[in-house]
C-alpha cells in the first residue's frame, strides 16, 4: 500500500510534513476527530490522489495559535484531485475523474443541503452545522494538504472537470474552485455587487483579491481594495483595482472620496476577519475595525458581505470578550443605515460550476489575480512562513509534481 505524507499543525508557528496513514473509507480516530465521528463508514466516498491543495488564510489562524486546534491536526481544505478508489455506494463519480472538492463537507440529504445551504450541513459535524477538512472543531475530517485524502458523499459534492487535459492546462485557476474563488465571489454577491457598483474590499490577501476579481466579473464600475501591506496592494493594482493604504493614510472615507468624489461606496466586503488591525502606522490588533469601517463607508441601504472568518474561541484574543468572539461592533450604525449583513462560510456548491465555466472559457483569470505560486509538499512549511509574513501570493501545493 502507498504511503501518505501530509502537512500537520504541531503548535503555534510550527507545521511539519509527516507520514500519516493511507486513507480508507472510514473516518478513523486522530487529532481533532470528534469522538462521535470516529468509525464513521463512508462507502459513499472516494480516495483522491491530490493534484493540488492550497494554503488558506484560515489555515494561518490555526497555525498562529489563534484557535483551539490540537497538535498533529492534518491541515488543508482546498483540494483538487484524481479519483483512485470509489466506494461501493458511489454511482456517478468514476475512477480516473479529475475533480474539485468543495471545502464544505455536505451530505446532500439534510434540510440545509436540500435548500443549497451546504455550508451548514446538519449531518457531518456532531457539534454544530457545517464542516470542513482539516479544520478545528469541524468534525475532524482529515485535511487534504497531503498526497492522498478521503472525500465523503462523492456523488453529491464533487465537481468533475469535463476534460482532464484541458483542466491540467488551467489547473492553477481551477484549484481555486474549492474555496477561495467561490468565497470571494460569495462575498461580492452577498454585498449586492452589480453592473455600475462602487465596491470597497477590505483586505488584499488572496480572498480579498478573489473578491475584487469577482466584483469585476459582476460588472462593478470601481473596485477599491484596502490593506496595510503595500506588496499586496500592488498585486490588486496589477489587475485594475484602485487601492488605499491604511497604514500610511488611516482615514478610509477620505481616501475613498479622493477616488470617487464622495466618501462612500455602494457596497463592501470584509475579507479580513477577527485578526484585523487598527488603521495607521502604529496601530495594534482591533478585531472589530473592519466591520465598523465598512459600515462607515457603505451608503445607507447598502449591503455588507462578510466572508472574513470570525470565531467563537480565540486563545490569543486581545481581551476576554475577544477570546469568545464578542466584539465591539457599532451595530447601531448599521441599523441606522439599514445595512444588510451576510456572514458565515461560503456554500461553495452554489457557485463552483459557473466559476469553472468562467475559467475554462477564459473569462476568469483568478490565478493571475491572486498570484498563484506552486510549491512542493516539502516546501509547505516555508510557504506558511512566507504567507504569514504577508507575501502577496497564493501558495498552491503540488504533492506529486504534476503541475507544469
Amino acid at each position: 500500500m502507498a504511503g501518505n505524507r501530509a502537512v500537520a499543525y504541531m503548535g503555534p508557528g510550527v507545521v511539519e510534513v509527516q507520514d500519516i496513514g493511507f486513507p480508507d473509507l472510514v473516518l478513523r480516530d486522530g487529532p481533532g476527530v470528534n469522538p462521535l465521528n470516529v468509525g464513521r463508514k463512508c462507502n459513499h466516498g472516494v480516495i483522491l490522489k491530490v493534484v493540488t491543495t492550497n494554503i488558506c488564510g484560515s489555515d494561518q489562524h490555526m497555525v498562529r495559535g489563534r484557535t483551539t486546534a490540537p497538535s498533529g491536526l492534518v491541515l488543508g481544505h482546498e483540494i483538487t484531485g484524481e479519483v483512485i478508489e470509489v466506494g461501493r455506494d458511489v454511482e456517478f463519480i468514476k475512477k480516473g475523474d479529475l475533480v474539485s472538492v468543495p471545502f464544505n463537507i455536505a451530505c446532500g440529504r439534510c434540510r440545509s443541503c436540500k435548500e443549497r445551504d451546504t455550508h451548514i450541513c446538519e449531518n457531518v459535524n456532531p457539534d454544530r452545522p457545517g464542516s470542513a477538512y482539516g479544520y478545528v472543531d469541524m468534525g475532524g475530517w482529515v485535511g487534504g494538504q497531503s498526497e492522498y485524502v478521503m472525500v465523503p458523499y462523492a456523488d453529491f459534492q464533487l465537481l468533475k472537470f469535463p476534460d482532464k487535459d484541458q483542466a491540467m492546462e488551467k489547473i492553477k485557476d481551477l484549484t481555486m474552485l474549492s474555496d477561495i474563488f467561490p468565497t470571494g465571489y460569495h462575498g461580492a454577491v452577498s454585498a449586492g455587487v452589480k453592473p455600475g457598483s462602487t465596491v470597497y474590499i477590505a483586505g488584499a490577501g488572496p480572498v480579498g483579491l478573489a473578491a475584487a476579481h469577482s466584483a469585476q466579473l459582476l460588472g462593478a464600475a470601481v473596485v477599491i481594495v484596502g490593506d496595510l501591506n503595500g506588496e499586496r496592494l500592488a498585486q490588486a493594482r496589477s489587475f485594475g483595482c484602485e487601492t488605499v493604504n491604511l497604514r500610511e493614510h488611516p482615514d478610509l472615507g477620505e481616501q475613498i472620496e479622493q477616488i470617487l468624489g464622495v466618501p462612500e461606496v455602494d457596497c463592501a466586503v470584509d475579507c479580513v476577519g477577527f485578526e484585523a488591525s487598527g488603521h495607521g502606522a502604529n496601530a495594534g490588533e482591533a478585531p472589530a475595525t473592519v466591520l465598523n469601517s465598512i459600515m462607515q463607508v457603505t451608503r445607507a441601504g447598502g449591503r455588507l458581505g462578510i466572508p472574513g472568518l470570525y470565531v467563537t474561541g480565540d486563545p490569543g484574543g486581545i481581551d476576554e470578550d475577544a477570546k469568545i468572539g464578542t466584539l465591539k461592533v457599532r451595530l447601531g450604525l448599521g441599523w441606522a443605515k439599514a445595512h444588510t449583513f451576510v456572514t458565515g462560510q461560503t456554500p461553495v456548491m452554489k457557485y463552483h460550476r459557473d466559476l469553472m465555466t468562467a475559467i475554462l472559457s477564459g473569462r476568469a483569470q483568478i490565478a493571475k489575480a491572486v498570484n498563484a505560486t506552486v510549491i512542493s509538499l516539502d516546501e509547505a512549511p516555508r510557504g506558511y512562513h512566507e504567507f504569514d509574513k504577508g507575501a502577496a501570493r497564493k501558495y498552491v501545493i503540488d504533492p506529486h509534481g504534476l503541475v507544469k
